[in-house]
């Protein structure tokens, strides 16, 4: 061994050195940082240390000098991927530096430093303790940063952004250490409470935010037997792990009424070993980096090459003696007495093992070098990370419990895995498809033998909805600050899309346009069926009438300053977000004042209104009668009037004309009648008249449907039959739409009926929307008052009817309980992580049963479609609505200052999770059978991060139905089915996404040996794994 001591190697002062608290060695070794009561952190290179017996040696010792803490400076860590520095001091600031590759500026005028080498700058300044800062740790994957100080704190800061996650108080006094594992599972903090605390920890990603954290960091273990009798005078209590993840060496500890070091076993914390011999108390521990053979490392090709290997740890504290052990020996194999004056204050090794660095209170940096085979010989990296591996250091998971549970996992990742290469990748958020690699000489394209047998080639990804413009207008509105500067003041859809994105699964689900399937906007402007052409602004107006004809006199209110002040503050409907144009209802974006060859429609007079609208509290606009009105069966755009020949097209045209002329008796009411003629290929199929006027008119493969302005509906068979009598409403029809065999029909006082034209039944009475129009709230002030405008009124696949208003809300009806249920609304969409409405990866979707043709059979939405839902479509138009409407702004100022509150932390995740769980029951609601998978599947793995025991029990029970043997009872079977799926295979998927989750495995592990996942792995070795 060989003791290097150059009298450059301090942090000198005017009358003597100052004490050096801290030093730590850059993972690559070149680098050597150490922090004194002079307030520098320093840095220097070891190469130069190693070589300060050459006189011929030029290069530079000190490669800087950082000075940004105001008092003395207690700790100084090198980040585990050498990018970072960050230290601690007594002015209660940890100070994280990074090297800059631009020149250093140059030494201050009138100071003594050398001029700097490197360029090491302040990168952050965390805030976040009340007191000294002691000791600092680092994660072996640099993913947290982890502070201790006087204040009882053990404070984590995330690694890639620095923000704090988490603060943990669970010491009573002064935390003096803090070590961590090298598996990265836990990390362990020595207080003067007596005690050393371990903590289980999962590493955060880069986005993590602390409400995604609340369930991390969570205390493993108390260990107090060794310290019981432990002195409160040591400055630290600097403790460390072996490389081998096996022990944790305690400093301060005692046996007897003798100074010891204490060896924790990992697992059981047990503190059975002591390292007895120092006479004070020892303040700091460091295990060497590397495993060591007792004897060179034979060949590869040995038979016996098996060779136990042992681990180094330094002691030192304050008797100012080194010691040095290896688990060979019982006895220290090196002591070095009287080494500094002073304590000695921190140790740190070189990456390769055998050099140490010393630092001691009375201002000496010493380095040890000790000699091949002096320690021993050391092991390659490989040996510690096989001794790791054991402990699951290449698994980001927690402790697992059993045989059971480590299949179920192996399970879980198996088919996760699986998902991220298919469907449910993309749904999840967790990656796209994985396509085959292209080779060279394939000119870009795929073999086919990337297709599996019976299927297509999978069709391009839909394109996104045309944005709407105003949006972006308001996303970058120009604001001028209190100085005079202009900002670009952010309009933020979502309350976690601030710097970075939840790490949290994120959805992605919204509204895209369809490819080669059925085109739900209107055609043109002589479409009135979806849901009809005199869509104003803001949606169809609608107007509801008081309980009180009269404004109620007030006593002493002569002026009717109340009633003009309620009256002031009707506010009118909400802004446009889709416009009438050529091409139909578009949104604003897509609108084109470019005339094309569409014969235009004139409009010939008002619709006769019903009496009813007289006495009706809900009103809705009745639309004009037009002259013609066009409508194709499949839902195409219908071909134009020039240019394209109608004989293009094989699907049928249905095609509505009203009477134009005068009167032929020269009465008004002897009009003539509306005549309809259905073609296809520019050949007439059949021929009808209606007595009255064509209002509105819709159409699919199944039937036509027509809505006259007397409230008659009739309908016809492709082939132009009357199967149905005339149905007559109770008022003027203004919205008209079909899918498969359900035909609606919105009257004017707001009454919605729905048919099943081929049963000739309806599954529900006709109801009103009174209720969605908010008459409850809006009928007590003034007699007429403007309502949430109707932006769409649509069908579903199975006949229920979806409202969107122009308030941003979004409802269903439904038939089972005779109630309207409310889908959509701007609560979620600032309160949960899971709004989204930038990105559409559930737009590459492809059916799993794919019939090689893209057109939808019997009008019904096809999984491929699946992105153009009814909940991403409430939703979207829940994100345009109340962005334009301003109300954005004061929810978004409402929901940070809640998570800022007290008593509110855990909100955005309650919130998030809640906004799932409306999305399941939606999609069971609409009996939304591809989205009830996807949603769940998203509700499953979310309740599982957070590790909501409860709720996953609880949802694992509901889904086991007959699988479990139950007593006998008289109650019904219940179904086996939920929205079209079987509860066996939504309660398998389930159980293997929480599987990997083994906080929950005691729940999980039960319900995967019922359904045999854990029996078809029978055959699997476990890896071993702490218990």
């Amino acid at each position: 061994m060989h003791l290097i001591k150059p009298q450059w190697l301090t942090h000198p002062g005017d009358l003597k050195d100052f004490e050096v608290y801290s030093c730590h060695v850059s993972p690559d070794g070149s680098r050597l940082v150490t922090a004194a009561g002079d307030g520098y952190v320093r840095i220097w290179s070891t190469e130069a240390i190693l070589n300060s017996h050459d006189p011929n040696y030029t290069k530079p010792k000190q490669l800087a000098a950082i000075s940004h803490h105001s008092g003395t400076i207690h700790a100084v860590r090198f980040s585990s991927n050498g990018k970072y520095v960050a230290s601690g001091a007594d002015d209660k600031i940890v100070c994280v530096y990074a090297l800059d590759p631009n020149a250093p500026a140059h030494v201050a005028f009138g100071s003594n430093e050398v001029p700097p080498v490197e360029n090491w700058r302040v990168f952050r300044r965390l805030i976040g303790h009340d007191n000294d800062v002691q000791d600092l740790g680092w994660s072996y994957d640099s993913s947290i940063l982890v502070s201790v100080g006087l204040d009882s704190k053990v404070v984590v800061w995330s690694g890639h952004t620095f923000e704090k996650l988490k603060t943990l108080s669970n010491h009573q006094s002064h935390v003096k250490g803090i070590t961590f594992d090298p598996a990265n599972k836990y990390f362990a903090t020595a207080s003067d409470d007596r005690t050393i605390k371990v903590f289980r920890f999962t590493s955060p990603p880069p986005n993590a935010t602390p409400q995604d954290q609340l369930n991390n960091f969570m205390l493993e273990s108390t260990i107090t037997v060794p310290f019981a009798a432990s002195p409160l005078t040591t400055y630290f209590r600097r403790c460390s792990w072996s490389p081998d993840g096996a022990h944790i060496a305690a400093a301060n500890a005692t046996n007897g009424p003798v100074s010891s070091v204490a060896i924790l076993a990992r697992g059981s914390w047990d503190g059975d070993i002591s390292l007895v011999g120092h006479e004070g108390p020892v303040e700091v521990c460091a295990f060497s980096p590397r495993m060591f053979y007792r004897d060179p490392p034979r060949p590869d090709t040995d038979p016996s090459t098996y060779q136990h290997s042992v681990t180094v740890v330094a002691c030192a504290g304050q008797d100012k003696c080194l010691s040095i052990w290896n688990t060979s020996f019982a006895r220290p194999f090196m002591i070095t007495q009287e080494l500094a004056m002073k304590s000695i204050s921190d140790l740190a090794w070189a990456p390769n093992g055998e050099t140490l660095f010393v630092t001691s209170l009375d201002g000496s940096i010493m380095t040890l070098v000790f000699e091949p085979g002096e320690l021993g010989y050391p092991a390659s990296l490989l040996e510690n990370e096989k001794s790791l591996s054991k402990y699951g250091a290449s698994r980001r998971t927690g402790i697992v419990e059993s045989t059971e549970g480590l299949l179920l996992e192996e399970s879980s990742k198996t088919d996760e895995l699986k998902g991220v290469e298919g469907r449910m990748g993309a749904l999840m958020g967790d990656g796209g498809a994985v396509q085959p690699p292209i080779t060279n000489g394939t000119n870009g394209t795929l073999p086919s033998a990337a297709l599996t047998n019976g299927s297509s080639a999978a069709p391009p990804a839909p394109p996104e909805p045309p944005a709407d413009q105003r949006v972006e207008k308001l996303k970058q509105r120009v604001t001028v600050t209190k100085d005079g500067k202009k900002r670009i003041a952010p309009m933020l859809v979502s309350s976690s899309s601030g710097v970075g994105q939840s790490s949290l699964p994120q959805t992605k689900l919204i509204s895209a346009t369809t490819t080669g399937g059925r085109n739900d906007n209107p055609h043109n402007v002589l479409d009135l069926s979806k849901p009809y052409d005199g869509y104003p602004k803001g949606g169809l107006a609608a107007m509801l009438v008081g309980n009180k004809r009269k404004f109620a006199e007030i006593e002493g209110d002569e002026d009717r300053r109340v009633e003009k002040r309620l009256a002031a503050s009707v506010k009118s409907g909400g802004a446009a977000i889709v416009v009438s144009s050529e091409n139909g209802i578009v949104p604003p974006a897509a609108a084109s004042s470019k005339s094309n060859d569409f014969e235009a429609p004139k409009v010939l007079r008002p619709a006769i209104v019903s009496p009813a609208l007289s006495v009706s509290q809900v009103r809705l606009a009745v639309p004009m009668v037009r002259s013609i009105i066009v409508r194709t069966m499949d839902g195409s755009e219908p071909p134009q009037a020039n240019g394209a020949s109608k004989a293009d097209t094989d699907s049928a045209i249905l095609e509505a004309r009203n009477a134009t002329n005068s009167s032929r008796t020269g009465r008004a009411q002897d009009r003539d009648p509306a005549r309809l003629t259905c073609t296809r290929k520019g050949q007439s199929l059949w021929q009808d008249y209606l007595p009255k006027a064509v209002l509105l008119m819709t159409g699919n493969p199944n039937f036509f449907a027509a809505a006259c302005e007397d409230g008659s509906v009739y309908s016809w068979t492709p082939a132009g039959r009357r199967t149905l009598n005339a149905m007559i409403l109770d008022a003027q029809p203004v919205i008209m739409d079909c899918r498969g065999w359900w035909l609606l029909c919105i009257s004017a006082v707001g009454i919605c009926h729905v048919w099943n034209l081929k049963t000739m039944s309806s599954p529900h009475p006709p109801i009103s929307l009174a209720p969605v129009l908010d008459i409850a709230a809006h009928t007590q002030g003034p007699h007429l008052t403007k309502s949430p405008g109707i932006v769409f009124a649509r069908l579903n696949s199975e006949g229920r009817i979806i409202i969107a208003m122009s308030n941003g809300d979004g409802y269903t009806y439904s038939p089972n309980m005779y109630v309207w249920q409310r889908i959509s609304e701007p609560w979620w969409a600032v309160g949960s992580q899971y709004w989204n409405t930038t990105d559409s990866s559930v737009g590459n979707l492809t059916s799993s049963e794919s019939n090689g043709t893209d057109k939808e059979k019997n009008d019904q939405v096809s999984i491929e479609n699946i992105s153009a839902g009814i909940i991403p479509l409430l939703e979207r138009n829940t994100t345009n609505q109340f962005l334009l409407q301003g109300r954005a702004f004061y929810l978004q100022r409402l929901i940070k200052a809640l998570i800022s509150a007290e008593g509110y932390e855990s909100f955005e995740a309650c919130v998030s999770v809640a906004h799932l769980e409306n999305r399941v029951a939606a999609a069971r609601t609409l009996g939304a059978r591809e989205e009830f998978k996807i949603y769940l599947s998203m509700y499953v793995k979310r309740i599982g991060a957070e590790g909501l025991k409860g709720k996953v029990e609880e949802l694992l029970r509901s889904l086991t139905g007959d699988l479990a043997p139950e007593e006998e009872t008289d109650d019904p079977p219940t179904e086996d089915t939920i929205c079209g799926w079987k509860k066996e295979d939504l309660l398998k998927e389930a159980v293997l996404i929480l599987g990997k989750y083994r906080d929950i495995q005691r729940i999980t592990v039960p319900y995967a040996r019922l359904l045999g996942i854990i029996n078809e792995h029978s055959g699997d070795q476990a890896m071993i794994t702490d218990v």
